[in-house]
């Protein structure tokens, strides 16, 4: 078996992919952006992502961030709400909005044939440029959110994640939580500052794969950010100071208790990153091949599902073990899960599980950027997180270098037993 070990990690070693070339500058306006050309689809997709996620919000005016993002393509000076969408059907682009923690994005597909990929373009700069943010999107966009969030109040898992959030993350932006109240502070003189302020093009990332050369890439990316705002100096998010060891109790009448245990772990740019990713997908990341799951699951029947994973951010995002289980064996199910943590952090993963891992993740990499859409989500990892532009052909090869030694002394740095908080909601 060793010698069979042996030779899969040789193997793994020997691996080169050849990934997407990807093609990196600056433009005139000081975005930053990455791209790859691929003519095999007469389809262009663009994704901008800019600093101005939930970190950003105001004090008490947590959602702005994200009420920004989602009503910029509500208006522009020529088009409204119902105008824009017709478009967008018309041209058959695509055009969607999301934030998170760290950052807002826009993503658009379309077709490269000249006129519905000027048009869509056309659409998305003006977007971008120039919302308007009418009141009656803002009203209609604020109280759907406000009854999102009153139902979240409710709901056993969503109370469960904001209390994690708030209780690894005391006193800083990742773990402020957006409420009702929160949202029905907002105005919408906010979301034109919030715009204003950190919609700019030199702190902006341009992210473009299609059918298009260098120079028409170019001209894209100069389009798409010649008229975004000045803005101003995004925030540099604060320290995050570790908490210390703790279990929070939460009442409710569910009949199952949902249960968080974790701690803020991991930069998307440490560079512990494949380390900890090749030994979570051993503790909690590999299903039915993980240890939490065959000890907690499949050996007591304590919970049917239970997982850990790490969420990198700019900032330390969080290391989470996650499951549900009935009220009165929850204490049990804590012992297993406390015991194969310490377990896997005195002595990391075995020599079977460690070469299953790493198989596991060289193997399905492929599947991973096996179309347009998903390379474009690594292209702004890439160029969001500043990560090196061969990071897709390094992948394997830095899978396949990690050692047992490498997972338990990443694991001992950043998952450190007298930081982890454990929130339990519906406890007795």
């Amino acid at each position: 078996m060793r010698s069979l070990i042996v030779l899969l990690v040789a193997t793994f070693a020997g691996l080169v992919q050849a990934g997407p070339q990807i093609q990196h500058w600056v433009a005139p306006s000081g975005t930053k952006v990455y791209f790859v050309e691929s003519h095999s689809l007469p389809i262009l997709d663009v994704q901008i992502d800019f600093v101005a996620g939930s970190g950003q919000d105001p004090a008490e005016k947590s959602g702005v961030a994200s009420l920004t993002t989602g009503l910029l393509d509500t208006g522009t000076a020529t088009l409204d709400e119902e105008q824009i969408s017709g478009r967008l059907v018309d041209l058959g682009a695509r055009l969607t909005a999301s934030s998170d923690h760290d950052k807002a994005s826009l993503t658009l597909r379309t077709l490269s044939s000249a006129e519905e990929k000027s048009g869509a373009l056309a659409l998305l700069q003006a977007v971008l440029a120039a919302p308007t943010f009418p009141e009656s999107a803002i009203t209609r966009e604020k109280t759907r959110t406000i009854e999102a969030l009153k139902d979240a109040e409710t709901r056993p898992d969503s109370i469960a994640a904001n209390q994690f959030a708030a209780a690894i993350y005391p006193d800083h932006p990742y773990g402020i939580v957006t409420t009702p109240a929160s949202v029905a502070r907002i105005t919408r003189d906010d979301l034109v500052a919030f715009h204003r302020a950190y919609f700019a093009a030199n702190r902006a990332v341009v992210s473009i794969i299609g059918d298009v050369t260098r120079t028409e890439a170019e001209e894209i990316a100069r389009q798409l950010t010649a008229d975004l705002p000045a803005g101003t100096a995004a925030a540099e998010l604060p320290a995050i100071t570790l908490p210390q060891r703790a279990t929070v109790k939460v009442a409710h009448p569910a009949t199952q208790s949902h249960i968080h245990v974790g701690l803020p772990a991991m930069k998307r740019s440490e560079p512990d990153y494949f380390a900890l990713l090749v030994g979570n997908y051993t503790l909690g990341g590999g299903g039915f091949v993980s240890r939490l799951m065959k000890e907690v699951r499949e050996k007591r029947g304590y919970a049917y599902s239970v997982s850990s994973y790490f969420a990198p951010r700019v900032m330390a995002g969080p290391f989470q073990i996650s499951l549900q289980t009935k009220r009165e064996q929850v204490q049990e199910a804590l012992k297993v899960v406390d015991d194969v943590l310490t377990e896997f952090l005195a002595k990391g993963p075995t020599a079977q599980e460690l070469a299953a891992a790493k198989k596991n993740l060289i193997d399905g990499q492929a599947l991973r950027i096996d179309s347009n859409a998903k390379l474009l989500g690594y292209l702004s990892l890439i160029g969001f997180h500043g990560l090196p532009l061969d990071y897709l052909d390094q992948f394997p090869r830095k899978v396949a270098a990690i050692t047992k030694d490498d997972v338990k002394a990443a694991f001992q740095r950043h998952v450190k037993p007298e930081n982890l908080v454990t929130v339990i909601v519906a406890a007795d």
